[in-house]
């Protein structure tokens, strides 16, 4: 039988996204996270069937490491772009929706893994069903890196909201724009996901791994 251990995402995410309501820490008061969006900006819809979050969790145990990966769905989202370039963004991803990839074939433990990271031990989903992230400030990356944007921002999960910044590729062409960040790690303990199993059955690692993938189409 396959070892389940837990850990996971999103708000992505996302949401990303990712603002949500009830939140216990503020984002900091600074530039890069306060939203700038020109009255002259065009607006662009989410394609929530062509945007995810994907996740991956890792537990060190005494002989491997062992992971698990998988995908967070949005549930809504806008872009705007002024002058054919990004300049600000908000998405709520559906918590609910998390899943396990790599146990889809193994439906108990798909069941096993969602269920606890849904609980209260991991995301809590019956009081925290969104995560956010709102896109504050979009920079030219001229670092020589293979992504060609920075995107700082608002990730909000369990109502917890705290600044990010990813590397991404971007683009706006033909009334689309594509979003692919380069996937990063983040401290699920920033956002009150605590659990731990007993140390003879391994550690969880505190850091969850993000990636997000947005489509958005000119809103009519």
């Amino acid at each position: 039988m396959k070892k389940i251990f837990t850990s996971s995402v999103l708000s992505l995410f996302l949401a990303g996204t990712l603002a949500i309501s009830c939140g216990k820490d503020k984002p900091l008061t600074s530039e890069s996270n306060v939203s700038s969006t020109s009255k002259s900006g065009k607006v662009f819809v989410l394609d929530t069937a062509d945007s995810r979050i994907e996740w991956k969790g890792f537990k060190v145990v005494k002989t491997d490491n062992t992971s698990h990966f998988g995908t967070i769905k949005f549930k809504s989202g806008e872009l705007t772009v002024n002058e054919g370039k990004l300049e600000s963004g908000t998405f709520t991803a559906d918590m609910n929706s998390l899943t396990s990839v790599d146990l889809k074939d193994d439906a108990e433990q798909l069941e096993k893994l969602n269920g606890h990271l849904k609980s209260g031990d991991f995301f809590e989903v019956e009081k925290f069903p969104n995560a956010t992230f709102e896109i504050t400030k979009v920079t030219d990356n001229t670092t020589g890196s293979d992504y060609n944007t920075l995107l700082d921002g608002n990730l909000t999960i369990k109502g917890i909201t705290k600044p990010v910044q990813f590397n991404a590729n971007v683009s706006v062409n033909d009334g689309e724009v594509s979003i692919a960040t380069e996937p990063k790690d983040i401290k699920r303990e920033d956002f009150g996901v605590k659990f731990q199993m007993p140390v003879e059955n391994g550690v969880i690692k505190d850091e969850v791994n993000l990636q997000i993938s947005i489509k958005a189409q000119e809103k009519k």
